[in-house]
């Protein structure tokens, strides 16, 4: 079913005219199809996971999948705020859901102190990264922390990678953000991992409904800072973000504060949180990072939203 699009108010975006019972539908309709793909194949289907971040929109995609998928993941990113932590395990507990707690190999503390070293290519037995990210960090942020967490996970279920699949389900949304909506696919997969987005086609409207009919639990983190909280890597923290934090949770700002005093005392440059060095270029965000406010400098846009919602088809490899 193609989204026809309408010219609605909501976020500033001109979002796509699906009822709500709609989008319902056509989530679960992306599941089959990212099911049956992989069958079809000749692949095996290994496990179904919903990525719980514990944001707000995270919680109403695992409310809505909770019959669909075999467990909840969790990516504990070694620095986020523990309140949105205990409220994953609860919610997953409360909807019955199995929950996977992911670690990364090394913590963020250990890459910013520049205590993770290289083991091959050219920069062999030197730090793989030193200090607090700007944007141009993000990257490695992203991918030290949360994709090779995800990898444990896959290896956990995937044992034979040509004959197995695991697949991920995320909250990308296209209507979050025109910057974001260009790493939003319905379906993509990388090697054994199926990567499906059920409410990527759904609208601020369609959330806010949803959560409301079906009395959706919130975090109260999110409801504070307006971010899940369960990443606090701080490559694109906006000014003052760590005294927001501070107000609301002092335990979480405290120990980004001594982790500035330690990276500082080993006279590394890069030791302030959130502090963006001059000239450096972001880096691209990953799936998972649906908050993070990025642009690729250069980047071709592809095709628009609207041209996105007349032809779900589309996709940012497409365009």
């Amino acid at each position: 079913m193609a989204l026809t699009p309408a010219k609605m108010e909501d976020n500033g975006e001109a979002l796509a005219s699906l009822t709500l019972d709609e989008a319902v539908e056509r989530s679960h309709a992306i599941i089959d199809r990212a099911i049956s793909q992989t069958e079809d194949d000749g692949k095996e289907v290994t496990a179904v996971c919903a990525l719980f971040s514990g944001g707000n929109d995270s919680t109403t995609m695992l409310h809505l999948v909770r019959d669909r998928v075999t467990h909840a993941v969790h990516v504990n990113t070694t620095i986020g705020i523990e309140q949105t932590r205990e409220f994953v395990r609860t919610t997953t507990a409360d909807m019955n859901i199995p929950l996977i707690e992911a670690f990364p190999p090394n913590t963020y503390d250990e890459l910013v102190r520049g205590e993770v070293i290289a083991s091959k290519g050219k920069h062999q037995g030197e730090p793989v990264w030193k200090g607090f990210p700007g944007p141009a960090g993000h990257q490695m942020m992203y991918t030290r922390l949360k994709e090779r967490a995800l990898r444990t996970v896959r290896n956990q279920f995937v044992s034979n990678p040509f004959q197995q699949r695991i697949i991920f389900l995320a909250g990308m949304r296209v209507f979050e953000s025109p910057r974001r909506w260009r790493n939003a696919n319905e379906i993509d997969r990388e090697g054994s991992i199926v990567w499906a987005s059920p409410i990527v086609h759904w609208t601020n409207s369609h959330m806010r409904d949803y959560r409301a009919l079906h009395q959706v639990p919130h975090n109260e983190v999110s409801d504070l800072l307006h971010m899940s909280g369960e990443c606090l890597c701080g490559a694109f923290a906006k000014p003052g973000e760590l005294d927001e934090i501070a107000d609301w949770f002092p335990e979480a700002a405290k120990r980004i504060r001594d982790l500035e005093a330690e990276v500082q005392a080993r006279g590394i440059t890069a030791c302030k949180w959130g502090q963006r060095p001059p000239k450096q270029r972001a880096s691209p965000a990953g799936r998972l990072c649906t908050t993070c406010e990025w642009a690729e400098e250069g980047a071709e846009p592809g095709p628009s939203i609207a041209e996105w919602a007349a032809d779900p088809s589309l996709t940012r490899r497409a365009a």
